[in-house]
């Protein structure tokens, strides 16, 4: 994925290659399934010139061949980098400026490499990496409609079903479960957090009963590598007029947000703009409005207090006002959302109050 222009950013950073690595088979790195379209273990080289290639063990080898990366070695069964070493040199890569991504390297793995990779410099990208992956190519923004798509069929179904969940952890299960049928994976572990644990934004579902009142539904699956993410808010009972009338004054807030987004603009003034909507509830707002979505749940841009980030088209990212009153309940409506000229929500799901 978008290896020219990966190419550009080693040659403005004098760097002979970059390497991504992933030693971990319970946590991909985000960037080597970015530019392969691989999630096993082993290790990503991409060079200024030559095609890239990946250095997987033995039993990840079939796995690699699936990628979108034609040129796979075998590493040798010894230590990790010492393997990769050979392979480096044996394809007539210098070994003095590599970049690496910096985010994705513990303390432990830096010290093995430079131990390894003698008299090197190394270049940090990981900035460079999360700027590229903002911009989505028309084949992620099919994947990222999918993952939505998907994330609102099993959402509805869980809501649908809500009457026979007995707990959070029931309904957190259910959603996992019908995840898995479709052979998806999920975006994070579900939060369902009701009555006054809905005033932490990010609740563990709990296997004591479903309280009465708000229940705060926060799900989203994985399509391709490619995450969605959503929450809804539904009602266990019968709410008050109050109760009514803070959630619409909520849902009125989310929707405009939305349709204010505008190209160029700066992330820092939809925050603004939906902090200040809020009036008197302003300081029970006590996260960010949103978060760029794609490989990665989390990725830039922010939209945050202080973010520097800017509206691009072709970018994905959430809208999820929220406010928290602690330990009487919570409030949250979420959609991920993609910029095109226009916003253009991704995630369906009816945002009218939904009373189980």
């Amino acid at each position: 994925m978008r290896i020219k222009e990966f190419r550009a950013i080693l040659g403005k950073k004098r760097a002979d290659f970059a390497v991504f690595y992933n030693s971990d088979s319970s946590k991909p790195n985000a960037n080597m399934l970015y530019f392969s379209g691989y999630k096993g273990l082993g290790a990503l080289i991409v060079s200024k010139k030559q095609e890239p290639f990946l250095a997987v063990p033995d039993m990840e080898f079939e796995r690699a061949k699936k990628s979108m990366i034609k040129k796979i070695y075998s590493m040798e069964k010894k230590k990790f980098f010492e393997s990769i070493y050979p392979i480096i040199k044996k394809n007539h890569l210098k070994t003095k400026n590599i970049a690496i991504d910096k985010n994705n390297f513990t303390l432990n793995s830096y010290r093995y490499f430079k131990k390894q990779f003698k008299n090197l410099k190394a270049k940090d990208i990981s900035l460079d990496c999360l700027k590229l992956r903002e911009i989505k190519t028309e084949k992620e923004i099919q994947f990222l409609k999918k993952s939505c798509s998907y994330a609102d069929k099993i959402l509805q179904k869980a809501i649908k079903n809500f009457k026979s969940f007995r707990t959070e952890s029931e309904a957190g299960a259910f959603l996992e479960y019908e995840a898995k049928k479709k052979g998806l994976e999920i975006s994070f572990n579900p939060i369902v957090a009701s009555g006054s644990n809905g005033s932490m934004p990010h609740h563990e579902p709990s296997n004591s009963r479903i309280k009465k009142g708000f229940c705060v539904v926060d799900f989203g699956v994985k399509y391709k590598g490619y995450c969605s993410d959503m929450t809804r808010t539904i009602y266990i009972g019968k709410p008050g007029k109050n109760e009514k009338e803070i959630y619409n004054f909520l849902l009125s807030i989310q929707k405009n947000a939305i349709n204010q987004i505008k190209n160029n603009q700066k992330c820092s003034k939809i925050y603004d703009f939906a902090a200040e909507s809020l009036g008197k509830y302003k300081n029970n707002f006590t996260h960010g409005l949103g978060h760029g979505v794609g490989v990665e749940i989390h990725e830039t841009p922010n939209l945050s207090l202080n973010s520097k980030d800017r509206v691009r088209n072709s970018m994905v990212f959430t809208i999820e006002p929220g406010i928290y009153f602690p330990k009487r309940f919570g409030i949250r409506i979420e959609d991920t959302v993609l910029f095109g000229n226009k916003p253009i929500t991704l995630t369906k799901t009816a945002k009218d109050l939904i009373m189980i």
